[in-house]
């Protein structure tokens, strides 16, 4: 199932809306194929492991592991079931069940009546967190929000008027990148827009998408050279005027925008906490001490703090002389 997930996880950021899947063949202890699911109407997982073997036939007396419940109805492509079923397989382990209600443990069911074997729940903590923003979607049909800030050691968003408004150094630059190249849409303010004039794309990555562009304005007063509108991807850029920022979830939601990363700026990011939109925070912080009064999250902030946002499982990683912190956020 490691492997299962390693191939998976080559298809973050390429699947919307459909989840990121892998998937391994093994006879004997000998692994014979594996594939993964690359975007949205191609093969799914199981199908491409299933075309990577070497000869004909020779999934018959096989064991699948695959790191999400194969599809048993119609979409942009036919059942995996039936692909199994046909192929011969004798064994089929999963990692996480499918999460929408309509179709959770059917495929299982498909594939039991059909005499073979099933596994469940192998490695599943890991197979469902792979997806946890198809999972929100699925669901609720709104997007797993991420809120993404890089801020001084004493919370501040930007350094002071007229320099660079990066914080943070090369490494976690490029871990920004990769950040960006698995989400759907990067969200940020018009004063982002008007007072940092950002790029919002994905560098250095190779084979990465260009997310969605989002940006939120009172007043639509945007310039019109900025870089959203004017640069390769000025297509992928949408703008909403005088929307809450609940609304524009929705429609995000209804255009299969299955994860949004906000970015900026700290009324955006304040307004996303006061209304507890944000369902994971990944902040970077350097150090450096900047002081002044723009910090890295505004909004009207908790009462007290017990009913503060925590953050659940929070893990820390070192990069160059900056901190990355990361987890899931609990109101």
């Amino acid at each position: 199932m490691q492997l299962a997930l390693d191939q998976a996880r080559r298809g973050l950021g390429k699947t919307s809306p459909n989840p990121a899947v892998g998937a391994v063949i093994v006879k004997k202890g000998k692994l014979l194929s594996k594939g993964y699911h690359k975007k949205a109407g191609g093969p799914h997982a199981e199908i491409a492991a299933l075309r990577n073997l070497a000869k004909k036939n020779a999934a018959r007396g096989t064991t699948l592991f695959v790191t999400l419940e194969p599809c048993s109805t119609h979409g942009r492509t036919p059942p995996c079931c039936e692909a199994i079923i046909a192929a011969g397989c004798t064994r089929v382990v999963i990692g996480a069940t499918d999460p929408n209600p309509k179709h959770a443990g059917r495929g299982v069911d498909i594939l039991k009546k059909a005499g073979i074997e099933v596994t469940s729940g192998i490695c599943a903590d890991a197979c469902q967190r792979l997806n946890a923003g198809w999972n929100h979607w699925i669901i609720a049909r709104r997007p797993w929000v991420i809120a993404k800030y890089a801020m001084s050691l004493d919370g501040r968003l930007t350094r002071p008027p007229g320099e660079s408004q990066w914080l943070t150094g090369e490494k976690a630059f490029r871990d920004v990148h990769l950040l960006r190249s698995r989400v759907d849409a990067i969200l940020v303010g018009a004063e982002t827009v008007r007072t940092d004039n950002p790029q919002l794309n994905v560098r250095g990555i190779r084979g990465a998408h260009q997310p969605w562009r989002i940006v939120l304005t009172r007043s639509g007063n945007l310039p019109k050279e900025a870089h959203l509108f004017t640069d390769e991807h000025k297509e992928r850029t949408l703008v909403f005027r005088n929307q809450s920022l609940s609304a524009v979830l929705r429609e995000l939601g209804k255009r299969e925008i299955t994860t949004v990363l906000i970015e900026g700026g700290g009324a955006v990011l304040g307004e996303a906490l006061d209304k507890k939109l944000i369902h994971h925070v990944v902040a970077y912080s350097a150090p450096i001490l900047c002081g002044g009064p723009l910090m890295a999250l505004g909004g009207r902030g908790a009462k007290n703090s017990q009913e503060s946002a925590r953050i659940l499982n929070p893990t820390y990683t070192r990069l160059g002389n900056d901190l990355r912190m990361e987890g899931d956020v609990a109101f």
